[in-house]
């Protein structure tokens, strides 16, 4: 009974009228990778397939079938997903596929992995500090711990999370080893550093331990050439991936990033970030590919560093199966094209087997050969699968599924009566119409595919027509009918249009037709098809009756000329009229902008001469900018001055030497300026001997025996060639002979000369000049400085002072040679230092300065009733003098900490007088003197200050406002605290202290206690 089946089965699966399919993939399993610390202790590997009958699955692993049903089994099936419970990494790390079968034949998925993702902790040995130099570069290594997959991202934190590391032009995190790199480090960097590895396939991250960065202070900071750091290495990309390329240089200046593609432009799909350590390419072509560069530089020197990007393929299917069907005994052949870098391997699979048939050619199909097909094409950058059933199939004809219909033919048009019965192998076919027999005419023909055609169709034709189709294994016929309607003609076609820019216009279209067929008008511009629903904006169709499809163009532009086809269609035949619109509007952007000459101060420029847009062009403005006008494009200046709309060349003038410049063309006429053209290709002036001499040449001071010059270094426009610098000469005032020294750096701005036998605060005279490569600019304007002072040599003549209060004393200084000094001189600065005699030590004291121009100086911030030592000693550029003897002062006791206590506030007319108890002082604190009471506005801080010696005061009170009275103890200690009394003045009158609140009315005073 099963065999009788099966037979069936089989039987049903090669009749033409089997419904039944194939497997065919609906979900295949992907790459997984399964955190060892993931709280779900399962992973689902999918496979479905959609089949009729549904398909059964099995699961290989390594090549090995799983088995469900063994003891201790981790896999279990849901549908046709796998489903790993408790997974064990020595266990189910591997490769893995799926089987989908059903009686058509069975499909192999594609190969998918599973992995165990993992990222350990940081390593606990403490990190060892940096020391580095300011000014020095700066390493700092990562060193992330063992981890899978091999994608990490890192960044870095300073002191504390989550205080993460700005990205600069002077910091970066390399993502590919995680360190960073400081290119000139300075005092701010001081601090612990950690490095946080994160892994975003498991979504963990690990800090590192703390790196502690510590600068050392070198005065002056030295400068070092540009040295790359990180190096990108050689490259293989896909194409269609974005990468990217990093390089980092340390150097002081910190250096700039360039790049360049050493066999051509850097693609159009570039883009530098990152400051320049970055280069991404989106979308990788093969074109792509070759040797790029990048460039650290700075004023002290270049760096260079040069590998290659290649770029390869996944393989990707150019020809490839699909499901057919084929008659029994006939010819077929499958066939598999891929494409991939490196060529794809072409493999075939029937039914899950391999087969080693390079090619699947039948040349007389069986039976047998019915199956599911795949062809695999594979290289070393992945694997892709197609997927197809062939079925062999044998059967009588059958016009079950598919009668011949009725058909509709325009008068005097063209008709095809299609036929097509199920049958295998191929029928013959015949027609009749009515009760007569078809046969090839001049009119009518039958197709070999038996379809039937007629031309220049007449009422005659209408009537009954029939499909006869035979084989070996039977033969059927179909019947349908032909009805001829009326045509379809254009009575009112679209005439041609000359509009301008920004106009509106109408085609014109109508049409007659059958009435019984309804019709729609389509138009057209050069062969595309208008979208009037997106195209709204500028396209509206005119409703004039159902006949009429008039096309009203809006707010013409130049992209709307062209030829306009209108369409008249109905469901059986079209006809079509056409014409042109001609749209008027301002010129296109001329192209082809190249530099032919340059000189030093101008180049000669040649272009193409964009669309005119049937208006001529009267003029063209050329623009340039350069890598000083931030994106900015200005007009240039020409020769001739007015650039005529014939020609197709101009000289700008008036540029500046040694500058990449881009040029662009903007052509007008008298319908408007068109778009610009696209910018030319960079190109650099001529150098040229500078012209312009640095500015404020100036200095002075400066260590002992050192002559200071220094001046505003010329702006980089103006360097006019390579090889910039400074040529410094000086002399002293009553010498002969120019003393010259040459300063490479282009960015210097101060030249510090050294010599032991220079004398203290001598005249000199002293200019500078730039020079390049092609030679020296003239001198600036000859300056007068002089060279540095000796340090003080003598202590101050004498050191006085007293204490103000509890916290302040003044410091009167007598400067040792004040008034003696030469009158360009700065006098010397003296410094005043204190600090407790016996609570402090010398290394904590405080510091002030005292201009030369002064002779005293207050001291804050000290503490109350305390012993304080004061020194003074002189100091200048050169250096510091020997200092005073030590001044002692006593700072007086503290004032009062409590305020005083109010004990009444009484009217008196348009008086208040307000009374305080006595403040008594503590043991430490100084005796009372007297009060102070402030009278003052709320939210000024100034007003009226009263002082008493008594325990009372009469205020008179303002008219409106909101005041506030403060009353506090008046010590040789300075002002005790505070009591505040606010008082609000309109109507009425508020006193508030504490917790008392009085009011003020025309009829009684009132107190009220708010809760506490």
């Amino acid at each position: 009974a099963s065999l009788l089946i099966h037979s069936l089965a089989l039987c049903l699966s090669y009749s033409c009228l089997s419904t039944g399919y194939g497997p065919v993939f609906e979900e295949q399993p992907v790459d997984t990778i399964y955190p060892e610390e993931s709280p779900e202790a399962k992973i689902t590997m999918s496979c479905r397939a959609r089949a009729n009958p549904p398909a059964t699955y099995k699961w290989i692993m390594e090549d090995m079938e799983i088995d469900l049903n063994a003891q201790g089994s981790h896999y279990s099936l849901v549908g046709g997903n796998l489903v790993i419970s408790n997974p064990i990494k020595t266990k189910h790390v591997g490769q893995y596929f799926c089987l989908a079968t059903n009686m058509y034949g069975t499909v192999i998925s594609r190969e998918a992995s599973v992995q165990f993702g993992y990222l350990d902790l940081f390593s606990s040995e403490e990190r060892e500090s940096v020391l580095v130099k300011e000014g020095q570069g700066a390493v700092l290594l990562c060193a992330p711990p063992p981890h899978y997959p091999a994608e990490l991202s890192f960044r870095w934190i300073l002191n504390e999370f989550p205080t993460f590391i700005p990205l600069d032009k002077r910091r970066f995190v390399s993502q590919i080893t995680g360190n960073l790199y400081i290119s000139k480090v300075d005092s701010s960097d001081s601090g612990n550093y950690s490095c946080i590895a994160s892994s975003q396939s498991i979504s963990k991250s690990v800090f590192s331990n703390y790196i502690p960065l510590v600068p050392l202070a070198e005065r002056p900071i030295r400068k070092y050439p540009a040295d790359l750091k990180v190096k990108f290495p050689d490259t293989t990309a896909l194409v269609g991936q974005n990468i990217t390329l990093e390089c980092f240089a340390l150097g002081n200046p910190v250096p700039e990033i360039r790049w360049k593609k050493l066999d051509g432009q850097l693609p159009p799909n570039h883009e530098v970030r990152m400051a320049g350590a970055h280069l991404h390419l989106y979308n990788v072509q093969f074109e792509d590919g070759g040797s790029y560069q990048c460039e650290a530089v700075n004023s002290r020197g270049k760096d260079y560093h040069a590998a290659r990007v290649s770029v390869e393929a996944f393989p990707e299917w150019m020809e490839h199966i699909s499901s057919t069907e084929k008659d029994l005994s006939s010819d077929y052949t499958m066939s598999c094209v891929a494409s991939g870098k490196p060529e794809p391997r072409i493999r075939w699979l029937k039914n899950g087997e391999l087969s080693d048939r390079k090619e699947m050619r039948f040349s007389s199909l069986t039976f047998d050969d019915s199956g599911m097909y795949q062809c695999i094409a594979e290289n070393h950058h992945g694997v892709i699968y197609a997927n197809a059933e062939l079925r062999v199939h044998v059967c009588a004809p059958t016009f079950e599924h598919n009668p011949v219909k009725r058909v509709l033919a325009p008068k005097n048009g063209r008709v095809v009566i299609q036929c097509r019965p199920k049958a295998a192998p191929k029928p013959t076919f015949s027609w009749s119409k009515d009760t007569e027999l078809l046969y090839n005419s001049t009119r009518v023909f039958i197709w070999e595919d038996g379809s039937l055609e007629i031309l220049n169709v007449t009422r005659a034709d209408e009537g009954r027509y029939t499909c006869f189709a035979e084989n070996d294994r039977g033969k059927a016929n179909s019947t349908g009918s032909l009805l001829v309607t009326e045509s379809t003609k254009i009575t009112m076609a679209p005439s041609n249009a000359d509009v301008k820019v920004g106009e509106n216009t109408r085609m014109q279209c109508a049409a007659s037709h059958d009435p019984s067929l309804d019709i729609t008008f389509i138009w057209s511009l050069d062969g595309r098809v208008i979208d009037l629903h997106k195209d709204s904006q500028h396209y509206e169709r005119t409703l004039n009756g159902s006949s009429n499809g008039e096309l009203l163009i809006k707010s013409l532009q130049l992209k709307h000329a062209g030829r306009y086809t209108c369409t008249a269609q109905t469901p059986i035949d079209n006809v079509t009229a056409s014409a042109h619109l001609v749209v008027r509007g301002p010129p296109g952007a001329p192209g082809g902008v190249r530099v032919m000459n340059k000189t030093d101060k101008s180049v000669t420029l040649q272009w193409s001469r964009g669309a005119d847009n049937h208006n001529p062009i009267s003029k063209y403005t050329i623009q340039y900018r350069d890598s000083f006008s931030k994106e900015v494009w200005k007009n240039a200046t020409t020769s001739p001055t007015d650039v005529e709309g014939n020609t197709e060349m101009a000289t700008v003038v008036d540029l500046f030497p040694w500058i990449e410049y881009e040029f662009r063309v903007i052509a007008t006429s008298a319908l408007g300026t068109g778009e610009p053209s696209s910018p030319s290709p960079k190109d650099k002036t001529l150098e040229a001997i500078p012209v312009v001499a640095p500015s404020d040449v100036g200095g002075g001071g400066g260590s002992s025996r050192e002559l200071t010059i220094t001046w505003t270094p010329v702006q980089p426009q103006y360097y006019y060639g390579p090889n910039f610098g400074y040529i410094v000469a000086f002399k002293p005032q009553d010498g002969h002979e120019w003393s010259k020294v040459t300063v490479a750096d282009p960015q210097a701005k101060r030249y510090v000369h050294k010599d032991p036998s220079i004398p203290p605060s001598t005249e000199f005279q002293v200019k500078v000049k730039a020079f390049n490569s092609k030679g020296e600019g003239p001198f600036s304007l000859t300056a007068i400085i002089y060279s540095a002072q000796d340090a003080p040599s003598e202590a101050p003549v004498s050191v006085d002072g007293r204490a103000l209060s509890a916290t302040e004393a003044i410091v009167l200084v007598h400067q040792a040679g004040v008034g003696s000094q030469p009158s360009h001189l700065c006098p010397s600065v003296s410094q005043v230092k204190y600090w407790r005699n016996q609570e402090d030590s010398e290394g904590r004291a405080q510091r002030v300065v005292v201009p030369g121009s002064e002779n005293h100086t207050r001291l804050e911030s000290m503490k109350p009733d305390s012993h304080y030592l004061i020194e003074v000693r002189g100091y200048n550029s050169a250096g510091y003098g020997p200092a005073s003897e030590h001044l002692q002062i006593h700072t007086k006791k503290a004032p009062p900490s409590r305020p005083p206590r109010i004990a009444g506030k009484k009217l008196k007319g348009r008086k208040v007088n307000i009374v305080w108890e006595h403040v008594e002082p503590l043991a430490n604190e100084a005796p009372v003197d007297g009060y102070k009471v402030l009278c003052r506005q709320q939210g000024h801080s100034t007003g009226t200050l009263y002082t008493t010696g008594k325990q009372s005061i009469d205020l008179l009170l303002p008219t409106d406002g909101n005041y506030v009275v403060e009353v506090r103890a008046h010590t040789e200690g300075g002002d005790g605290a505070v009591a505040q009394i606010f008082v609000v003045c309109s109507l009425g009158l508020q006193i508030q202290k504490s917790i008392c609140l009085f009011r003020y009315t025309f009829s009684h005073l009132e107190q009220t206690h708010t809760p506490e």
